[in-house]
């Protein structure tokens, strides 16, 4: 399966920047959020440098010249994108009346904005897609009328289900308290918000992630 659009999501340290060395082929990491350090040494991995105080103007060049800066690449990993809204917002705050504070419009700015960011890298990206994101809870009501706190990827509530709508496959990140072991999980409950389009996978080791696919080759093969 290739081209594929994947999000992955969970606590601070639990793993995400650190799947990548995962990735078969050549890895361009979009540092968002300044964690490509776990990824130095790896022969097959490129760290593309972010400027955090003028996020716009640096997301702005990147996909305005997205085409050519991937050309050489199997794999383009966006890390991540909830740090990426938090200084979005500090540098929208800068501009206000008062120096410090959001204003009304800057919200629904940041809804527009973020959807053609991520439409575009969706779109026209010819390779495979990793997006990160912290984890955070959101209430949400099921069929039966009870609310539910679940786990989701920590975006405004804005964007966050349009974003989710055009990924293939959403996971949580989680580790095993017992054993140190890093699983993701890929079924949706109202606990947890998690799909997986690729494959009949429901959880699995996190160095397992990125072979979408192959359990149901080898099963034909088994067959």
């Amino acid at each position: 399966i290739k081209n594929w659009r994947v999000l992955i999501y969970g606590k601070p340290g639990v793993g995400k920047t650190t799947a990548v060395r995962q990735l078969n082929g050549k890895t361009l990491v979009l540092d968002l959020d300044d964690s490509s350090k776990v990824l130095s040494g790896a022969d097959n991995i490129d760290a593309q440098p972010f400027d955090r105080t003028k996020p716009m103007a640096e997301m702005n060049d990147f996909v305005t010249h997205l085409k050519n800066i991937i050309k050489d690449y199997d794999n383009l990993v966006v890390d991540n994108i909830s740090a990426f809204e938090k200084d979005w917002f500090v540098e929208q705050g800068r501009k206000s009346t008062n120096g410090i504070g959001n204003e009304l419009q800057d919200y629904s700015k940041w809804t527009n904005y973020f959807a053609r960011v991520m439409t575009t890298i969706f779109m026209d990206a010819d390779l495979n897609v990793l997006v990160t994101a912290w984890e955070n809870t959101r209430d949400i009501t099921a069929a039966s009328g009870q609310t539910f706190s679940q786990y989701a990827p920590a975006i405004r509530d804005s964007v966050r289900d349009s974003l989710l709508g055009l990924t293939d496959v959403v996971g949580r990140v989680v580790v095993n308290p017992k054993t140190d072991g890093r699983g993701v999980i890929l079924e949706g409950t109202d606990a947890i918000f998690a799909k997986n389009r690729l494959d009949n996978r429901k959880i699995v080791p996190i160095n397992e992630l990125f072979n979408f696919g192959n359990q149901e080759k080898q099963s034909k093969q088994e067959d």
